[in-house]
């Protein structure tokens, strides 16, 4: 995958596989150290202790459709090979957290990609999901946490309405340009490095 955003929506997908209705997605680019962090955790199934000692190789998956799992084996790779690694935390009936982190400044880092559009279809394919995004950098932050907006919106408009969807587009493309101290161009706010 080229792009960070891909394996968010690759570890949003196993959580909604393992019946998650709530996901937190966290991500910190720490530039003082060098790292860049991506965790996100869920609330779901979570897995058995063997299963978790394989879950990193890609012949290792919960499908029944096809014999092998690459979204956690090839978020690993990546991630080794920007001098860091994939950790697992899970808890059966509790959920699970993946953690990968990186060399911030490593050449071979993928980029984050368009997490805009990313969050925007996670929330529209699933309005019932309970997602919080908190992206890190600096002193700066950007929350969005679907279950405030529920709040303010009332029962009766599903996250996934057209208008709602714009407005969070709009919503999420102000926050990242404010993270990352500029405007953002085709979707992606401008990396900072």
């Amino acid at each position: 995958m080229e792009e960070l955003s891909l394996h968010i929506l690759d570890l949003v997908q196993n959580s909604l596989r393992a019946a998650a209705t709530k996901v937190e997605i966290f991500i910190k680019e720490d530039l003082t150290r060098d790292c860049f962090l991506l965790e996100v955790r869920d609330n779901g199934r979570g897995m058995p202790e063997d299963f978790v000692k394989e879950a990193l190789s890609p012949f290792t998956t919960t499908r029944t459709t096809r014999r092998v799992g690459l979204g956690l084996s090839l978020l690993d790779m990546v991630a080794r090979r920007c001098g860091g690694g994939v950790e697992i935390d899970t808890k059966l009936g509790k959920g699970t957290r993946v953690r990968a982190v990186f060399q911030h400044s490593h050449w071979d880092r993928a980029p984050l990609g368009d997490i805009k559009a990313t969050l925007v279809a996670i929330i529209a394919a699933n309005p019932k999901l309970s997602l919080i995004y908190k992206h890190r950098l600096g002193g700066r932050d950007f929350i969005l946490d679907t279950e405030e907006i529920k709040g303010i919106l009332g029962r009766d408009i599903p996250l996934n309405n057209m208008a709602v969807l714009g407005w969070l587009e709009e919503y999420i493309a102000q926050g990242l340009a404010h993270l990352y101290g500029g405007e953002e161009k085709d979707g992606n706010p401008k990396e900072s490095g």
